[in-house]
C-alpha cells in the first residue's frame, strides 16, 4: 500500500539513526540519531530501537540494518557490538556468546509489536539505490567497509570479504576504515579507495558499483574522476530509504 509507513533503523558502530518513511522513501518526521551505547548486549540494542521509536510517528513495520553477518534475521557474527567500548576495542567473550545466533528479527518484532526485517546494513543501504538490473555491488565507507551484492534486485548471500586481507596483514576494514582516513587524510585515503575499487573490478565484473556510507563524501574529486563510469556515489540517506524499499525486493 502506498501509505504503508516503515520505521527504518540504521545501526552503526558509532551511532544509531532512525526515521519513519513511506514506500516512496519520503520521511514523515525529522530522523533521530543517538550514540551507540557500549557495552551493547542484544537486549540493550532492542531496547534502544524501541526507545527511538517512541520519538517518531507510528509505523506499520520496522527494518533494521546492522553490521555483520545476518542470515534470515539471525546474527551469525557482528564485529562492533561484541566489544567492550566500540570498534577496535577489546572483544568481550560474554557479548560474543550473547550475539551469536541471536534472533534479532524475532526480538525486534516482539518488542515493537510490528512485522520486522533485519538485514546487514549494507544490504539495506543497497535496497535504497539499486536499479534491480544486472549485478550491482554496494560498498559503504564508515567505521569499516560494508558490502552487499544484488543480482536482478535480489540480495545475494552475504560475504564478509571486508575481513579478508588486502595488503600484508591488513584487512579491507583496516585498510580503508575510519581510523586510516583520519591518520592518512582524505587525499591518501582516497587513493586507497581507488586501489580497492580497481582490485575488486576484475573479481566481480559488476554492472554497477555504488559507494555510500558516511565517508563516501570524503573521496577527493581527483579520486572520483579515476573510479570509472560504472561507479556511482550515493548519499548516506540511502541507509534509511532502503529500510522502506527493502520490503519490496524480490525474494532471494
Amino acid at each position: 500500500m502506498a501509505d504503508t509507513l516503515t520505521l527504518a533503523v540504521d545501526c552503526g558502530g558509532g551511532g544509531i539513526k532512525a526515521a519513519v518513511l513511506d514506500t516512496s522513501g519520503t520521511a514523515h518526521a525529522t530522523p533521530v540519531r543517538v550514540p551507540t551505547p557500549y557495552p551493547l548486549p542484544p537486549e540493550l540494542l532492542v531496547d534502544t530501537i524501541a526507545k527511538i521509536a517512541t520519538d517518531l510517528p507510528a509505523a506499520a513495520r520496522v527494518t533494521v540494518g546492522m553490521p555483520g553477518m545476518i542470515r534470515s534475521g539471525v546474527v551469525v557474527h557482528t564485529p562492533h557490538y561484541i566489544t567492550r567500548s566500540g570498534p577496535r576495542s577489546r572483544v568481550v567473550p560474554a557479548l560474543q556468546e550473547a550475539w551469536s545466533s541471536f534472533d534479532m528479527q524475532a526480538a525486534v518484532a516482539a518488542r515493537l509489536g510490528l512485522p520486522a526485517l533485519v538485514l546487514n546494513d549494507a544490504e539495506v543501504h543497497g535496497a535504497g539505490v539499486v536499479a534491480a538490473s544486472g549485478l550491482e555491488l554496494v560498498i559503504t565507507l564508515g567505521t569499516g567497509l560494508g558490502t552487499a551484492m544484488f543480482h536482478g534486485g535480489r540480495i545475494a548471500p552475504h560475504l564478509e570479504w571486508s575481513h579478508a586481507p588486502v595488503r600484508r596483514s591488513l584487512t579491507y576494514d583496516q585498510y580503508i576504515g575510519e581510523p586510516e582516513r583520519r591518520r592518512l587524510g582524505d587525499g591518501l585515503w582516497s587513493r586507497r579507495v581507488v586501489t580497492v575499487v580497481d582490485g575488486l573490478r576484475p573479481v566481480f565484473h559488476w554492472d554497477r558499483l555504488y559507494i555510500g556510507g558516511g565517508n563516501a563524501r570524503c573521496i577527493t574529486p581527483s579520486a572520483l574522476a579515476r573510479l570509472g563510469d560504472d561507479v556511482v556515489i550515493v548519499p548516506n540517506s540511502a541507509a534509511l530509504v532502503g529500510g522502506a524499499r527493502a520490503w519490496d525486493l524480490p525474494p532471494s
